[in-house]
């Protein structure tokens, strides 16, 4: 039988990065929930959020009850399919076992996730799921401030071509700095910071991959390289530019708060949708130099409305009636899983109603 008589504890996060040399700006608040279960068999397909979600009522407080520091946070150990989280409720803590632990072993004999060297973590749980967010770690779909300037272009296509498909010739211009395989975009719509209105970056459209057939040989007059299109996601012509940038593989961090306060906002929209749900991308106009890294977790909010109090008494002197601006409504959670130095690209978690361009994300309270 379950005893819930220390559900409700209350696990103060001041301590969260202990290993840091910063703390949060302010300390945050977790509770287990009170229907949580006493244990739960990791399956292959879980992830992190959804097992901590079956525990906590905040699932980015995971790293408080494994008593996580900063540097495991960015180097978790693994778990994995056929383990066993057990609720201690006594202490407040969740802790690791095998499936033996439950045939009468010592579940204390693992009170942490464990590393397990062969395979390199890759059976392992990972923290949200990744088919929904592949194409964004794989393709620069952000390009900052001058990336642009000086990047090698497509000046020419295989003759008789308009349009370049895979195996067809490209005609390349530019320093290619040692590489030999690039990413091809196109410059997309610029990237409006809502409040300021600034361009803070531009979303790119990847276009697919140009590989080196023949490059430019010094001092032969002939500056222009032959590349070869390894494969296409859509065509290519005159103008496309080339990115030396490697695919990036998904990080598994847990899900964690920032180490400092984050007050962002909703740039765009993936697919140039105006509303998004569950489970779709949105960029926000904070980055890394703000305070983020992978796996950092904000909540969602609508911006509250400024109306008219019709309520309000007029005075003597017949003036309008005052405008009040509504209170912010949460709408949801937002995991941050690729991050540039001013941008960043998160999926929307348990969304309430739909989010919007000019939403606010900021650190959980």
């Amino acid at each position: 039988m379950k005893n819930f008589s220390t559900v409700g504890v209350r696990l103060v996060v001041t301590a969260l990065f202990c290993a840091a040399a910063a703390v949060p700006a302010h300390a945050l608040e977790c509770k287990f929930r009170a229907d949580a279960p006493d244990s739960h068999v990791v399956v292959k397909g879980d992830t992190l959020w959804d097992i901590s979600g079956q525990f906590l009522e905040k699932p980015w407080c995971w790293p408080t009850v494994w008593g996580m520091n900063k540097e495991e946070i960015d180097n978790p150990h693994w778990i994995y399919p056929g383990q066993i989280i057990w609720f201690d409720r006594a202490a407040g803590r969740l802790r690791l076992g095998n499936r033996i632990d439950a045939a009468g072993g010592s579940s204390d004999l693992r009170l942490s996730p464990q590393l397990r060297m062969e395979g390199l973590g890759k059976d392992a749980v990972r923290s949200i799921p990744t088919g929904d967010i592949e194409p964004f770690l794989t393709q620069p779909l952000i390009i900052e401030n001058d990336e642009l300037n000086g990047a090698p272009r497509i000046i020419a296509a295989q003759e008789g071509h308009v349009f370049l498909g895979k195996d067809d010739k490209a005609f390349v211009r530019g320093d290619l700095k040692g590489g030999t395989s690039f990413q091809v975009f196109r410059p997309g719509q610029p990237l409006k910071d809502p409040i300021t209105q600034k361009v803070i970056g531009y979303e790119a459209f990847y276009l697919g991959t140009l590989k080196l057939q023949t490059e430019a040989k010094p001092g032969s007059g002939n500056d222009v390289h032959t590349f070869v299109v390894a494969n296409a996601k859509e065509e290519m012509g005159v103008g496309d530019q080339l990115m030396l940038q490697p695919p990036q593989p998904m990080q598994n961090y847990v899900p964690h708060p920032p180490e400092q306060h984050v007050a962002a906002r909703v740039v765009a929209i993936y697919g140039g949708v105006t509303h998004a749900g569950q489970n779709q991308v949105v960029s926000i106009n904070r980055g890394k130099l703000d305070g983020l890294d992978v796996g950092s977790v904000l909540q969602l909010y609508h911006a509250g409305e400024t109306v008219t109090d019709t309520t309000a008494k007029k005075s003597w002197l017949g003036m309008r009636s005052p405008e009040v601006k509504l209170p912010d409504e949460e709408v949801g959670n937002l995991f941050i899983f690729r991050v540039f130095n001013h941008i960043a690209y998160g999926l929307i978690m348990q969304v309430t109603a739909p989010v919007k361009v000019g939403d606010a994300a900021q650190s959980p309270e």
